[in-house]
Formats: structure tokens, C-alpha cells, sequence
């Protein structure tokens, strides 16, 4: 790489692919050549860079210039600027909010600073196609470490200590996991690594996938060796074309370089890794609906004990683990378990990685440190608000999790005390909302999932959480009484207490939580027939002030129903029993005549 002037990285996640990044590269494939530039300049497609908020993005080295919200059009003038004449491209750089000022790199960027990458060290600066590029950032090197000392209990023994607990949701102590698997004696045992993240809004694993799948084959390979395993399973959702596509190339790769297959590094040890592929079922993220759905069984979880480590997939010792647990083991090996249990807070070592969406400036992928407070990634990293709107709440751990308000924002974010404050960690999904979101609605949205995504195998979950839906739904179009909301609150403990596995006993969290958090919108919804934030579609009324009102007529052009009458240059009226509530008229008034009540 020393022999290259300048090395262009373009993001290559699913986002920015999804935003002409391809067609980038193939500019500056183009325009390099024409330029005679193939010599000084090469091209890296990598992973994801996280911000994903200002993609597509490219990033220059050796002087670490951040490019963002690029398009195929401005390659011409970043090479004519940036690699032919030493400029920057100053409109191309991002501007500081606080500032507003240019913001050259990464580095000086309030996204990045708070962020401590480990899950994500190679996402942004490899070519996950490249097992080479990998190699060079000390791939593989744990792995043989772990095989020259050929003691897996050592090895065990270091994750233990390190204090990684698996950061799919459950949070259970990843090495004694493994340590549980490993004295389980049989004749074949299996190590799976979930790929199966279902969360809305979620989009953790997949982009560690895309961006570093060297590094999950090489902790399933290490895994392995610790268990007693000689063949990995990677369970992942067909929805994920990219990570498949780069999961494949890195396993090709890793058999070709003698990494997986017979006599790993000439150690004796056998394991090599096949792909199950998912069909995109929320539950198949339990471990045992996921591992009845890799035996061609339907996806649903049975009672434990028998745990995998006991009897999983094929009725053998299983050790399922997700990726994002995988990718921190090789670091942990190298640096030692004493690195890695000085970050994050007593409980809770390391680091944890978040999907950063909703209503918040700089959405996007991050990874910080346990401990960190939830002020500081709302307002720090994620840049605060949209639109300058007042924050109301933040939901973390998907659809199991809960929805936390201003009171929390000073929690430090660990499994135990985001529990404690009526969410969870969960895999990692954290969605943040403004004052215009709509606490019932909220609710009601992830029991739609919740009920879209069950298996069914269980009463509590099948009727119960359809239940919980009907009432919320009936809340929302201002036919809910008191007494629902009681029925509301009681159905959801019982359903917490009696459902099969962790989707159903963790479903009604979002309920209980708005409940807790905001009784009084609850309330507004069912005695005032009002919904505060103005979302519920039933119980908004569109009026036309007639001070405001000149009679323009663009509000009844455009009404798909004739709900609105009134003479030219006349103040208008709306017809309540024909308002179909579309707020079309909302949108096309440009006088402010148009209310809400």
C-alpha cells in the first residue's frame, strides 16, 4: 500500500450502496485512468463508516480527509482538486453544527470522538473482500496464538475474565458459555454465530458482515477449537445479500489461505463454516427457534433445559453466540483480558454497538463505550434533535425493550441499569423521538410487530399480544375507557410471566413503559378523546381559520373526498363528516389558515 500516493476509500455498506456508491467507485475507477493516475492513487471499497446520516462518503489518506453526501457527479472535482492540485473540496466536508465551520477529518468530528471502535476497528478502513488487508490489521493472529498454546481452557479462561457478555440481548457471560459447551462430551459439537438481527431499525451485524467477516470467521475458529467443534454454522437472513456475498468471498478465502478446513496452521485442529439462510422470522432470533429452523424445522423455541450447550443443533452441543459478540473475541486475545475489563463499568466490560435512528441529527451506526450516558450519545454523538424539536423519548432494545424519557438521560448505558430504568440493552437498536411522536402510537407499532413476528406456539404470545394490539388500537381512534387501561397493565404482566421464550415474555415492555412514562397522554387518549402530539389520525380534526383564510381554493382543489366548500376569495369551511383526516389540505395551504385541533 506504501507504494500508492493516495488511497481513496469508499463506503460500501448497504446504505451507501444504496445511494450510488458503486457508481462512485466506477467514476473514480474511470477518471483515475484517464488521468493517468492508476499508479499513485488506488481505489478501496470498505465497510461501513457509521455516519450514516451524510452518506455516501469518502475518505482520502494519507491526510484523512472526510468527504460526505458525495455523488457520482462530484468525483471529477475531487480529483481535479483534491489528487491533481492538493486542494480540498471545502463543499464536500462536513460542517460542525456547534461551529459551523469546516470539519477536515474524522477525528475533530463529534460523531466519532466519544466512539471507541472494537466490534468496528476494521469497518471504514479494510476491504472486506481483501483477506490480505485483513492479515495486515493482525487478522488471524489470535487465532494463532490460541492454537500454538493448545490449551482451550486458557483460552476460556481469558474470555471469562475479560467480562464479555454476548451482546445479542440476553447478555449471558460468553466465556462461560463456551466453558458450559466444552465439558458437554460428544462426538460432534457445532459453534453458531447468530446473523439473524430482526430489530426495526437495527442494522448492527449485517454492517460488521460487510465490513469484517474475517474477523467472525476467525473468532468461530477459535471458538470452535475451545468447545470441541469442527464445523460453524453462520445462521443469517436471505434479506442480507451484501454480508452474504462478502461472508462467502472471506470463507473462500480463509480455506484457500489454509484458515479453515483440515490442519489449521499445521495444528491438527479441523473446522470449517457453512451458511444457513433465514427467512427473516423475528423469534429465529432465540437460539433454539434458530437452531430448529437450520434443521428445516419450523422456527419456534422449546423450553430449556435441555440448553444448546446440552443438546442443540442435530441434538448435539451447540454455542450460539452473534456476531457482534464474535467480533470482539480475536481483539480480547491479543490485547488481553485485562484491556478489555477496563473499559465499560463493573458489570458490564467493553463496548457496545447501536443502530442510532430516528428522530436525531446524525443517525447512524456508533460504538461507544458501557457506560456512557444516554445524554451524551443523544446529544454528543447523535448531534442532538432534528429540526431543533424537544426530545421526549428514546426506546432502546427493539421490540422488547422499553422507552426511556428525559428523567433517564443521565443512566449510564449498561444491562443492568437500562433494566433497572424498564428497557433493556437488546441487540442494539436505540430510536430516539421527538415531541411529535405519539407515545400510544409507539406502542401499538411494536405490538404490531410483536404480533406480525410470533410464532404462535404459546397462548400468552399468540392471543395475548393480539390482545394487547386490539386495545391499544382501540385507545388510538378514541374508543378506549379506564378500564382498558387497567386491562392494559394486567394483561401485559401476565404475559410477561407466562409466555414460552424471550420474545413473548419481553413483548409487553413497550406497553408498560409508555404506561409508566406517560400515563397522562394515556389518558388524553381515552377522557379527552385528544391525542397531545397530533399523530392518531381518527382523532384529529382539521379546521380553516377565517381571519387566515383568503379563498384561494387550493384546499378544495386538492381535498380527494370534496369535504371542503366556499367562495372565491371567501373563507372556507371544512365538512367534518366527509374529512377523510389525509391532511392534504394541511400541506397545500401556504396562508397558515389550516389548523389542528
Amino acid at each position: 500500500m506504501s507504494n500508492y500516493k493516495y488511497h481513496i476509500l469508499i463506503c460500501g455498506g448497504t446504505g451507501c450502496a444504496a445511494s450510488q456508491s458503486t457508481q462512485i467507485k466506477a467514476n473514480f475507477q474511470q477518471k483515475i485512468a484517464e488521468q493517468n493516475l492508476s499508479n499513485d492513487v488506488q481505489i478501496v471499497t470498505t465497510g461501513c463508516f457509521g455516519f450514516c446520516e451524510k452518506g455516501p462518503i469518502v475518505k482520502i489518506l494519507p491526510d484523512n480527509t472526510f468527504y460526505v453526501q458525495v455523488t457520482p457527479e462530484d468525483v471529477s472535482e475531487i480529483i481535479n482538486e483534491h489528487i491533481i492540485k492538493g486542494r480540498k473540496v471545502e463543499r464536500l466536508l462536513y460542517i460542525d453544527p456547534k461551529s459551523n465551520k469546516h470539519t477536515e477529518d474524522s477525528k475533530h468530528m463529534g460523531f466519532y470522538k466519544k466512539q471507541l471502535r472494537i466490534a468496528l476497528r476494521n469497518c471504514g478502513f479494510i476491504n472486506p473482500e481483501n483477506i490480505d488487508e485483513y492479515i495486515a490489521r493482525d487478522g488471524y493472529a489470535a487465532l494463532s496464538q490460541v492454537l500454538e498454546d493448545n490449551d482451550p481452557q486458557k483460552t476460556i479462561d481469558i474470555i471469562k475474565k475479560s467480562g464479555l457478555r454476548g451482546r445479542g440481548g440476553g447478555g449471558f457471560p460468553t466465556g462461560l458459555k463456551w466453558e458450559i459447551a466444552s465439558k458437554n462430551k460428544a462426538d460432534q459439537k457445532y459453534m453458531i454465530c447468530n446473523a439473524d438481527e430482526g430489530d426495526p431499525g437495527a442494522f448492527m451485524d449485517r454492517s460488521i458482515l460487510e465490513g469484517d467477516p474475517h474477523s467472525i470467521i476467525e473468532a468461530m475458529t477459535i471458538g470452535g477449537f475451545c468447545i470441541g467443534a469442527t464445523k460453524g454454522l453462520v445462521y443469517i437472513r436471505a434479506e442480507y445479500p451484501l454480508a452474504i456475498e462478502r461472508l462467502q468471498i472471506a470463507l473462500k478465502q480463509a480455506r484457500e489461505y489454509g484458515l479453515l478446513g483440515t490442519n489449521i496452521m499445521e495444528s491438527g485442529f479441523d473446522f470449517d463454516i457453512e451458511l444457513r439462510y433465514g427467512a427473516g422470522a423475528f423469534v429465529c432470533g432465540e437460539e433454539t427457534a434458530l437452531i430448529h429452523s437450520m434443521e428445516g424445522h419450523r422456527g419456534e423455541p422449546t423450553f430449556k433445559p435441555p440448553f444448546p450447550a446440552q443438546e442443540g443443533y442435530l441434538k448435539k452441543p451447540s454455542n450460539v453466540n452473534n456476531v457482534e459478540t464474535f467480533a470482539n473475541i480475536p481483539v480480547i486475545i491479543l490485547k488481553g483480558w485485562e484491556w478489555f475489563s477496563s473499559i465499560g463499568t463493573e458489570k458490564s466490560k467493553g463496548t457496545k454497538v447501536f443502530a442510532l435512528a430516528g428522530q436525531i441529527n446524525n443517525v447512524g451506526l456508533i460504538e461507544v463505550p458501557m457506560g456512557i450516558t444516554l445524554r451524551e450519545v443523544i446529544y454528543e454523538i447523535g448531534g442532538g434533535i432534528k429540526g431543533g424539536k424537544k426530545f421526549k423519548a428514546v426506546q432502546t432494545g427493539g421490540p422488547s425493550g422499553g422507552c426511556l424519557t428525559e428523567k433517564f438521560l443521565d443512566t449510564p448505558i449498561d444491562y443492568d441499569n437500562l433494566i433497572a430504568a424498564g428497557s433493556m440493552m437488546g441487540s442494539g437498536g436505540m430510536i430516539v423521538m421527538d415531541e411529535t411522536s405519539c407515545m400510544v402510537s409507539v406502542a401499538k407499532f411494536y405490538l404490531d410487530f410483536t404480533v406480525e413476528e410470533s410464532c404462535g406456539k404459546c397462548a400468552p404470545c399468540r392471543i395475548g399480544n393480539k390482545r394487547l394490539y386490539e386495545l391499544l388500537d382501540k385507545i388510538s381512534i378514541g374508543k378506549g375507557t379506564m378500564e382498558d387501561l387497567d386491562l392494559l397493565k394486567n394483561l401485559s404482566k401476565v404475559i410477561k410471566d407466562t409466555a414460552l421464550c424471550g420474545l413473548g415474555q419481553t413483548s409487553p415492555n413497550p406497553v408498560l413503559s409508555t404506561i409508566d412514562n406517560f400515563w397522562d397522554e394515556y389518558v388524553a387518549h381515552v377522557t379527552d378523546k385528544k391525542c397531545p402530539a397530533g399523530q392518531c389520525k381518527a382523532l384529529k380534526s382539521y379546521h380553516i381559520d377565517p381571519e387566515n383564510c383568503i379563498g384561494c381554493g387550493a384546499c378544495a382543489r386538492n381535498c380527494p373526498v370534496g369535504a371542503i366548500r366556499g367562495e372565491k376569495k371567501m373563507p372556507h369551511e371544512i365538512n367534518q363528516a366527509l374529512c377523510i383526516k389525509c391532511g392534504t389540505c394541511y400541506e397545500k395551504c401556504k396562508f397558515n389558515a389550516i389548523f389542528i385541533k
